[in-house]
């Protein structure tokens, strides 16, 4: 079962308390500091991320089988660990990105 964690909105202009992501080229605000569990992202215009998920907003869903998520998905970014935590992965539904998240128990 999905569980919303967060809304990710790309932005353009800096956001205060942003930090930047050196491997995805992204600045990122910390959702879980935010009242309504936003999460700002502003891209380096080199980015590789996918077009999709730099110029939409997304929703991030926690999930208990990251694996079982992505069969027959349609997989903008691969399975992805972030810390030891964590591990993510972004598909496209409904014309959106939505992120998958897999939480370490």
């Amino acid at each position: 079962m999905r569980k919303i964690n967060h809304i990710g909105i790309p932005v353009t202009a800096p956001v205060p308390g942003e930090v930047y992501n050196e491997g995805m080229k992204v600045f990122l605000t910390d959702y879980a500091t935010s009242p309504n569990r936003i999460e700002f992202l502003r891209f380096d215009a080199d980015s590789w991320m996918p077009a999709l998920i730099q110029q939409l907003a997304h929703i991030a869903y926690e999930v208990d089988d990251l694996d079982k998520e992505l069969e027959g998905a349609k997989v903008l970014l691969p399975k992805t660990v972030v810390n030891e935590q964590l591990t993510i992965a972004f598909v496209e539904e409904e014309g959106i990105a939505l992120e998958l998240m897999q939480f370490s128990k």
